[in-house]
C-alpha cells in the first residue's frame, strides 16, 4: 500500500505532471493525423503513378534511417531559415522548432510508417478487386473510398495504429533535435524519463516507466476490442 501511495504522490509531482500532459495533447493530436495523412498515403501507394517508389521510400525512411540523423533533417527544414520553417514563420508566424509543433512533428513522422504500411498492404491483398467491382457499378473514388475501401480494411487500420501510437509515444531522437527537451515545454514523458535516468532519479523513472507501460497496454487493449467489433 506504501508503495502504491508513493506511485501516486510522485505522479502528482509537478515535474511530472507537465510531461504526462503534453504527452496526451502530443498523442491526440498525432493520433488524429495518422488517421487522416496515414490512411490517405497508404491509399495513395496502392495505386500505381510516377515516382511511387521515391514517395514510398520517404514514408519508410523513419523505419531505417536513425532517428537523431532524421532529426537533424527535419531540423534543417523546419527551422527559422529552413524551406518549410521559414515559410510557415514569415507567412503564419508560427514556429515550428523548440515547441509542441516540433514535438508533434517529430512523433506523427515516428508513427507515420506504421500506419501507412498496413493500410496499403491491406488494400492491394483484399480490398483491390472490391474497388475494381465499385467502379464497375458506377461509383466515385470517393465513394469507393469511404463506403467500400475503409471498411474492408478498418481492422488493419486500428492494428496501424496501434503500432503508430506505440511508436510515436516513445520517441526520443528527433524530439530532441526539435523540440530541445526544454523543462516545462517540450519534456514529454520519454523525455522525462530519460531526464529522470541522467540526473540519478531512478525511482521517478521506474515509476514513469510503470506508467507509460499501462497506458500504451491500455490503449493496445481498447484498439484490439474496437478490431474485433
Amino acid at each position: 500500500m506504501e508503495h502504491l501511495d508513493y506511485f501516486f504522490q510522485v505522479l502528482k509531482d509537478e515535474s511530472m505532471i507537465f510531461p504526462i500532459f503534453l504527452s496526451a495533447r502530443v498523442l491526440l493530436l498525432t493520433v488524429l493525423l495518422h488517421i487522416i495523412f496515414g490512411v490517405m498515403l497508404g491509399y495513395i501507394l496502392s495505386k500505381k503513378f510516377p515516382l511511387r517508389d521515391l514517395l514510398e521510400s520517404l514514408v519508410v525512411l523513419p523505419l531505417v534511417f536513425p532517428p537523431v540523423a532524421l532529426g537533424f533533417f527535419l531540423l534543417i527544414l523546419f527551422g527559422r531559415e529552413g524551406f518549410i520553417g521559414g515559410w510557415l514563420g514569415h507567412i503564419f508566424g508560427i514556429e515550428v522548432i523548440f515547441s509542441f509543433w516540433g514535438i508533434t512533428i517529430a512523433a506523427f513522422v515516428a508513427g507515420l510508417p506504421l500506419i501507412v504500411k498496413p493500410v496499403q498492404s491491406a488494400i492491394e491483398s483484399s480490398a483491390g478487386q472490391l474497388i475494381e467491382a465499385s467502379y464497375v457499378l458506377g461509383k466515385s473514388e470517393f465513394q469507393t473510398f469511404f463506403r467500400v475501401v475503409l471498411p474492408s480494411i478498418k481492422k488493419s487500420v486500428i492494428a496501424g495504429l496501434t503500432l503508430a501510437f506505440g511508436r510515436s509515444l516513445g520517441e526520443i531522437g528527433m524530439t530532441l533535435m526539435l523540440g530541445g527537451n526544454i523543462y516545462g515545454k517540450t519534456t514529454t514523458i520519454s523525455l522525462a524519463i530519460y531526464n529522470a535516468v541522467f540526473d540519478g532519479e531512478f525511482n521517478k523513472a521506474i515509476i514513469l516507466s510503470i506508467f507509460l507501460g499501462a497506458i500504451s497496454l491500455s490503449i493496445f487493449y481498447v484498439l484490439r476490442k474496437m478490431s474485433a467489433i
